[in-house]
């Protein structure tokens, strides 16, 4: 792939890279929509991800080009000029962190080139645009020599997200794209940002990640609608219970507590966002223990609670995890990223993979009118430098 890039680099840019980098996509074990809540997420870098090519200019011109996005040529601003453009479209990450660089004090004085070419199937909630703000980032700490640590890039990342395309999101997909490291998933508490890394290993088991191939437009969906709710939700417990966050919760501290929220609606989506919190401590542990069976059925668990509690599966994510569940040599399956389509993970016996393919293909098919797709990923590092 850097090969080709390379060269389209020269074509576009009639000069070489300076700089490359790679930064991966995600998966979440575990643990969603708990990030903006306070609570704990089990993420891991896949690696699959985004590459990027970059060189300095001498004007102040930003020229950006997306292998992925063709159609849109060259997109082109100046470094003088960062405001969000709507006709930008994918352009609008990488213009984010620019922006939010320089108003942080780094020092970024010239105009740039940027290629990137991303391997994430776009809008299957993998975490591409994390991945793309997060390689801007590295790229531009390469390109400038900013002394900039991962941690802050990842606040950025997460500030790209909520203040500039408008998602209030928390800061699980920054943090793993930028944190992860090679067969290892990190418990991270988002509350705190203490975080801790943990084998990736399932023994005879590998995860199979299902595309339900709907694309998902986060900003579109009602992903700000369920934070709100939250936040409502929060407030009607914050009259008896000292706490700033539904993470702050254990299970039986919400139970007893529950008569103080008398909208369903809202009961719901608090009760999701606390047990889905004790499930990610539970995975953790039960990984630490090689327990692989009690790990899967906990992915069952939570994407049960992702459909009835907080209605962010349906149709697509629902047949391919609920039929994944009943394969032989499936211990669990849930939806991950944040629903309404994208993808689902499965837990398969390493010698049922061609099954679980098969059978959720033909049903997926029938049903929905067209396929799914699987990858079987490795886990990966981080955001990093790559040799040009």
């Amino acid at each position: 792939m850097l090969t080709s890039m390379k060269a389209k680099f020269e074509t576009l840019f009639h000069e070489q890279p300076e700089v490359a980098a790679f930064a991966p996509g995600r998966i979440n074990l575990i643990g969603e929509h708990t990030d903006y809540n306070g609570g704990y997420v089990f993420p891991a870098a896949i690696e699959l991800g985004t590459y990027g090519l970059a060189s300095k200019r001498e004007d102040h011109k930003i020229r950006l080009y997306s292998n992925n996005f063709e159609d849109s040529g060259v997109i082109e601003f100046s470094l003088d000029d960062l405001q969000f453009n709507a006709a930008h479209s994918w352009a609008n990450y990488p213009k984010g962190m620019i922006k939010f660089l320089k108003e942080a004090g780094y020092s970024i004085d010239t105009g740039f080139n940027i290629l990137v070419e991303g391997n994430i199937p776009n809008g299957a909630s993998l975490s591409s645009s994390a991945s793309i703000e997060m390689l801007t980032g590295w790229l531009l700490k390469s390109l400038f020599d900013l002394q900039v640590e991962r941690l802050e890039l990842i606040q950025l990342g997460r500030k790209v997200e909520n203040q500039f395309i408008g998602v209030n999101s928390g800061i699980m997909d920054q943090f793993i794209v930028g944190m992860g490291r090679k067969d290892q998933a990190i418990l991270l508490d988002t509350a705190t940002l203490d975080y801790h890394y943990v084998p990736a290993e399932f023994g005879d088991y590998v995860i199979s990640i299902m595309n339900t191939n709907k694309r998902r437009e986060l900003a579109e969906s009602k992903y700000n609608e369920r934070l709100e709710e939250c936040q409502k939700a929060l407030a009607l417990l914050q009259q008896e219970l000292d706490i700033t966050a539904l993470g702050h919760l254990d299970t039986e501290t919400f139970n007893k507590h529950t008569y103080l929220i008398e909208d369903e609606i809202l009961l719901r989506r608090a009760r999701h966002a606390v047990t889905e919190n004790a499930r990610v401590k539970q995975a953790y542990e039960a990984l630490e223990q090689s327990d692989f069976t009690a790990f899967g059925k906990l992915l069952n668990d939570s994407h049960a609670s992702l459909k009835e509690d907080y209605e962010v599966t349906g149709t697509e994510l629902d047949t391919l995890a609920e039929t994944a569940q009943q394969v032989e040599g499936v211990l669990g399956a849930r939806m991950t990223g944040a629903g309404f389509a994208g993808c689902a993970i499965a837990l398969v016996h390493k010698e049922r993979i061609q099954q679980l393919e098969e059978e959720v293909t033909q049903i997926y098919a029938n049903k929905i009118g067209y396929a799914p797709s699987f990858y079987h990923v490795n886990i990966g590092d981080g955001v990093k430098s790559i040799e040009v």
